[in-house]
């Protein structure tokens, strides 16, 4: 099985490098008003997708083991989700800040009766534990299993996170119907490994 030796001290500065450019690259653009036409649809877009990969590379870790014997990616899986909850957590924040101007009643509507909404809402939700016990203190005073067992939660926020990019998308479902196809086989690898 591949290992990744300590002769990889670039690996998590890298990770969160090339992480963060996209974020960089959207506040250039939005400072020079080169967002189009409505820039915030296309930073809620573009942070939301964001948001959605990282949390697909970070359940990615495993079945890398499993199919290519690749143990590097595990350094970087707790970075991985730590940075998804982080885009979601900005996905979440342009909607209630600079879509809503923080109107709290028109944000509980949208939360209780549009759909896609409700399960964005309840995917940030769902990773909000995970992030508050990432850190080696938490996984400590929870014990292993229990921890464990909290963490299986980011299959559910994936699972919630996919349906709202799908349930968002209103007329080419191509590109939201990939990445749900994506999270379909990571947990195909999962629940095979589970059974074997």
């Amino acid at each position: 099985m591949a290992s990744a030796p300590s002769r990889y001290p670039w690996l998590k500065p890298g990770v969160l490098i090339g992480a963060l450019v996209p974020l960089v690259a959207l506040v250039i653009e939005a400072v020079r008003g080169r967002l189009g036409a409505d820039p915030v649809a296309i930073a809620l877009n573009r942070l939301g997708l964001l948001a959605l990969i990282l949390l697909l590379v970070c359940l990615a870790a495993t079945p890398a083991i499993l199919l290519f014997g690749l143990s590097w990616p595990l350094r970087v899986r707790r970075l991985l989700g730590l940075l998804a909850f982080f885009y979601a957590s900005l996905h979440f924040l342009v909607y209630a800040w600079v879509d809503q101007g923080w109107a709290l009643g028109a944000i509980v509507t949208d939360v209780t009766q549009r759909k896609f909404i409700t399960v964005g809402f309840l995917a940030l939700l769902t990773l909000l534990p995970l992030a508050a016990t990432s850190n080696a203190l938490a996984r400590r005073k929870l014990g292993p299993l229990r921890w464990q067992r909290l963490h299986r939660l980011v299959y559910l926020a994936a699972l919630l996170a996919a349906v709202h990019f799908v349930w968002r998308v209103k007329r080419d479902l191509t590109q939201p119907l990939a990445y749900a196809s994506v999270l379909g086989f990571l947990l195909f690898v999962r629940l095979k490994r589970r059974r074997a």
